[in-house]
C-alpha cells in the first residue's frame, strides 16, 4: 500500500508516493506556482486555481514516476503554506486571489488589532502568541476595510492547505496546527478566541470552519477526483501547515531536536510537550500535528535571496557554492541584511534588504555570495537564541529545504548557531511529513494502535550531509552577529520611512503613468 504526501508551497507543489511499510519514496512530482505580478510593495498574492492545477500535475507526475497501480494508494496528506487567506462566497468559490504568508501590506491592520486588544501583552495573554504581520487575522481586517464588497460576500474563510483539502473532499475543515497561525486562536486551549475575533467582526465566528485535532481525518477523496487518477477509496487526512508537517518529516517529535527549514522563508522549530509562551511575542508557539506544541521562529528571507542572486550572477547551485568557497569568512567585511520581503523575526515588516560595507575589495561575486549566506544565517541565529532563552535546549539541528543541499551553507549555519547540523535522507520533509501523518491516520482508522513516534523513528532516516561548529571561527562569527544586530537596529526607523517614500513617490508615479 502507498501514501501520497503533498506540499503546496509558495513556489510550487511537490508530490511524493511513499511505500507505507518501508517509508521509501518511489515517485516524485513537481509543478510550479504562478505569482500575481505588478502588486504594490508588501503585497503577495496567488490564485487558488494555480494550486489546484499544480496539485493535479504533481500527482500525475509522481504516479507516473512510481510505476505503481494508482488503486494501491490508500491515503493522502496535504502540507501547505501557512497564514494565507482564502475567502469563499456562498457558492464556496474564491472571492479574490489568496493573500499569502509573506504579504506585509497589513502592517496598519496588525497594529490596530493589537491596540484594540489592549496591547501586545494583552493579545499574548488571550491567544498565547503575538500577532505577526502576515498572520491571517490582519488579512481579514484588510479585506473588510479595503474591499468591503468582497468582504460582504464572505461565507467561509480557509487557509491554503484547508482549501486543497476542501477541493479533494468537499468538506470545510481546519486543524489545530495551521489554525493556530491565524492569530484568532488560543493555542493553549486549542479553540477559537472570541474576544479577538469580535474585534474584527462579531459575525466572523460564523465564517470560520470547524476545528479538530490533527489525528482526525477530513474525509475521503471525492469520487470524481479519485477517478481522474485511477484511485479507489483514498483517505484524506488533516494535513497541516508546512512547518508542522516538516516537523514530522524530520522526526522532530521529541524534545531536544530542532528543525531548520531553509526554504523561501527560514523557520526554526522544536517539539515541546507544553506551550512555551514568549512574553515578547517573537517566538510563536503553535499547536503541532502530534498533540504537542511547536515553538517556532520564522524569518521571511532565505532561498528567495539565493534564487535572486543566482539569477543576477547567472549561476546554478554549484556555481553559487564555488563562489562562496572563494570568499574569506566574513566576506571581507561585507554584511547583508536579507530583508527582501520585510522581516518577521526580528519584527521589521517594512524593512528592505541592505548590503553594508561595500569596498573595492569585496565588491565582487564571491563576497556578495558569501555575504548572502552569512546574512541569512545570522538572521536565523536571532530567533534561535530567543528560543534557547525560553528554555529550549537543542542537542541537534535537522536541516531541510532547498538550502540544506549546500554544504557551505550548512557549515556556516552550524558555526554561527554553535550546534551540530544534519540532513535527512528525504529532503522534501513537509511532503514526507504529510505522507507519514497520512499513514498514521490510516492505521488509526483501521483500528491499529501504532503511534506517530513509532512510525517516525522507523521511517525517518539520516542523510549524507552534516556539519559541526568550526571552533576557530566561533569568536569571529560572534562579533559579526553583534555587528549585524547593531546595523538592523540602527536602520529600523529608516525602513518605515523608506516604505512610505516608495508608496508616496515611486509607486504613485507608476500608478499615474499607467
Amino acid at each position: 500500500m502507498y501514501a501520497l504526501g503533498l506540499d503546496s508551497g509558495t513556489q510550487g507543489t511537490k508530490a511524493l508516493v511513499v511505500e507505507m511499510d518501508s517509508g521509501l519514496v518511489i515517485g516524485r512530482g513537481y509543478n510550479r506556482h504562478e505569482m500575481i505580478n505588478n502588486l504594490k510593495p508588501g503585497e503577495s498574492e496567488q490564485s487558488p486555481e494555480t494550486w489546484i492545477k499544480a496539485l493535479k500535475q504533481s500527482i500525475r507526475e509522481a504516479l507516473k514516476n512510481s510505476k505503481i497501480d494508482p488503486a494501491d494508494v490508500v491515503c493522502l496528506g496535504v502540507s501547505g503554506q501557512q497564514h494565507g487567506l482564502v475567502p469563499l462566497d456562498n457558492q464556496l468559490r474564491p472571492i479574490r486571489p489568496a493573500k499569502l504568508w509573506n504579504d506585509t501590506s497589513t502592517v496598519r491592520e496588525t497594529e490596530e488589532i493589537i491596540e484594540a486588544a489592549g496591547g501586545k501583552k494583552a493579545f499574548i495573554d488571550k491567544t498565547g502568541l503575538s500577532l505577526a504581520v502576515g498572520y491571517t487575522a490582519s488579512k481579514i481586517l484588510w479585506l473588510k476595510r479595503h474591499e468591503p464588497e468582497n468582504y460582504s460576500r464572505l461565507f467561509c474563510l480557509l487557509l491554503p492547505h484547508n482549501y486543497l483539502n476542501f477541493y479533494l473532499t468537499g468538506i470545510l475543515h481546519m486543524e489545530y496546527g495551521d489554525a493556530s497561525g491565524t492569530g484568532l486562536m488560543d493555542v493553549r486551549r486549542c479553540c477559537w478566541q472570541p474576544d479577538i475575533i469580535n474585534l474584527i467582526d462579531p459575525e466572523l465566528i460564523n465564517k470560520l470552519p470547524p476545528l479538530s485535532p490533527s489525528e482526525e481525518p477530513v474525509g475521503y477523496m471525492r469520487n470524481e477526483i479519485a477517478r481522474e487518477f485511477g484511485f479507489n477509496q483514498v483517505l484524506v487526512t488533516a494535513g497541516g501547515g508546512d512547518n508542522m508537517m516538516a516537523a514530522i518529516g524530520t522526526g522532530n517529535v521529541e524534545e531536544g531536536i530542532f528543525t531548520l527549514s531553509l526554504g523561501t522563508s527560514g523557520t526554526i522549530f522544536a517539539y515541546s510537550s507544553k506551550p512555551v509562551i514568549d512574553p515578547e511575542g517573537e517566538i510563536a508557539t503553535f499547536c503541532d500535528s502530534t498533540g504537542g506544541w511547536l515553538p517556532l521562529a520564522c524569518t521571511m528571507n532565505v532561498t528567495n535571496t539565493t534564487e535572486l542572486l543566482k539569477e543576477l550572477l547567472k549561476v546554478e547551485n554549484q556555481g553559487l557554492e564555488d563562489l562562496v568557497k572563494k570568499a574569506t569568512v566574513g566576506a571581507s567585511g561585507l554584511v547583508f541584511l536579507p530583508f527582501l520581503d520585510g522581516e518577521r523575526t526580528p519584527v521589521l515588516p517594512e524593512a528592505s534588504a541592505v548590503f553594508f560595507g561595500l569596498t573595492r575589495q569585496n565588491f565582487n561575486a564571491s563576497c556578495l555570495a558569501r555575504a548572502v549566506l552569512e546574512g541569512t544565517s545570522l538572521n536565523l541565529n536571532y530567533g534561535f537564541n530567543r528560543m534557547k532563552g525560553l528554555g529550549l535546549e537543542p542537542r541537534e539541528i535537522r536541516a531541510t529545504g532547498g538550502g540544506a543541499r549546500s554544504q557551505s551553507w550548512l557549515q556556516i549555519i552550524s558555526t554561527i548557531l554553535e550546534t551540530p547540523v544534519i540532513t535527512l535522507k528525504e529532503p522534501e520533509s513537509a511532503a514526507f511529513g504529510a505522507a507519514l501523518q497520512a499513514i498514521w491516520c490510516y492505521y488509526r482508522q483501521k483500528g491499529q494502535t501504532v503511534g506517530l513516534r513509532e512510525i517516525v523513528s522507523r521511517l525517518v532516516k539520516e542523510g549524507n550531509l552534516a556539519a559541526r561548529p568550526e571552533p576557530t571561527l566561533l569568536e569571529l562569527y560572534r562579533e559579526l552577529y553583534q555587528r549585524y544586530n547593531s546595523l538592523w537596529a540602527r536602520l529600523s526607523p529608516e525602513f518605515s520611512l523608506h516604505r512610505q517614500w516608495l508608496n508616496s513617490t515611486i509607486f504613485s508615479q507608476k500608478d499615474r503613468s499607467s
